[in-house]
């Protein structure tokens, strides 16, 4: 009975396979690391880099309570799996041919977009004509007009229209196209003509991602036609974009900052983007130059 218990728990041998002179030890799999917890954690991570546009090693770390080594092997794989993109110290969103939906992007650094908005609505004056395109950033500036008196305000956006209606000093004017349910958004055909009808003061538009070489990026081509028509035709153009934009990529080109009148932004551009913009005669407006308030980094840590 003894020799029965004793071989019962002896170790399996290794196997060895012969390999021209030499030999080739197998040894029986390890144990994988409970797949559970690891779950839990990636998908925490997948969720801060939806709602913020990018993860720090460091940060998360510090937030998940694990090792920078953990966050790294964590990062690894999500990237493996395509659904995050690694980046020095850290990860982004992947670049894609789709946008992130609707009221994922309206939770985005929402505090970044309202000073980013109020930085612009002191550049536009009182009595002005102005196009407000498709986005979550525009519609941001909707909400930083509504003390604007004597406005007329032209877009291809039902938000913003929706949001404006609070201010009864300023005339709205729907564009009409197919409604793009997703966002409120009106494209196509349609919309290109009618905003052909109008001249204005001032168009604002928002992206999707800000190239290092200065080019303005989106994924719609159908919204890009009507982001381009207006910058063509106003007689001077914003771009409100928030420093997350430079982390990101899309396929379709709209225009280059070399052809805007200024850029509104939170924190401050790379250098190369900056002298860019300088050599352009752009202006580059920045709300939180020395750095993001200490209340944006607390609430982002939390």
């Amino acid at each position: 009975m003894l020799q029965r218990v004793i071989a019962r728990f002896r170790p399996e041998p290794r196997m060895s396979l012969a390999m021209g002179a030499g030999s080739r030890t197998f040894e029986p799999p390890r144990r994988r690391r409970p797949e559970a917890a690891l779950s839990i954690r990636r998908h925490e991570i997948l969720e801060i880099a939806r709602r913020e546009g990018r993860v720090l090693v460091e940060d998360l770390a510090g937030r998940l309570g694990v090792s920078v080594q953990t966050i790294r092997r964590d990062l690894g794989e999500l990237a493996d799996d395509g659904r995050l993109e690694r980046v020095h110290g850290g990860a982004i969103l992947p670049s894609s041919v789709r946008n992130i939906g609707y009221e994922q992007r309206r939770a985005l650094n929402g505090e970044a977009k309202a000073a980013i908005a109020a930085l612009c609505a002191r550049a536009i004056p009182e009595e002005a004509s102005l196009f407000l395109s498709i986005g979550t950033s525009t519609e941001a500036v909707a909400r930083a007009l509504l003390a604007h008196r004597n406005l007329l305000v032209v877009t291809n956006n039902l938000n913003v229209a929706n949001i404006l209606t609070a201010n009864p000093s300023c005339e709205i004017v729907l564009t009409g196209g197919s409604l793009r349910r997703s966002d409120g958004g009106l494209v196509g055909e349609m919309t290109l003509q009618a905003i052909e009808r109008f001249k204005v003061d001032l168009a604002v538009i928002g992206c999707s991602a800000l190239d290092e070489d200065g080019d303005i990026l989106d994924y719609d081509p159908q919204e890009v036609g009507v982001s381009r028509r207006i910058v063509r035709l106003a007689r001077r153009s914003f771009l409100v974009a928030d420093h997350t934009k430079l982390q990101r990529s899309a396929p379709v080109r709209i225009a280059s900052l070399r052809d805007l009148a200024g850029v509104f932004t939170d924190l401050p551009f790379p250098e190369a983007l900056t002298r860019l913009c300088r050599d352009s005669s752009t202006a580059l407006e920045v709300a939180w130059p020395e750095g993001a308030p200490a209340s944006v980094e607390d609430s982002a840590l939390a």
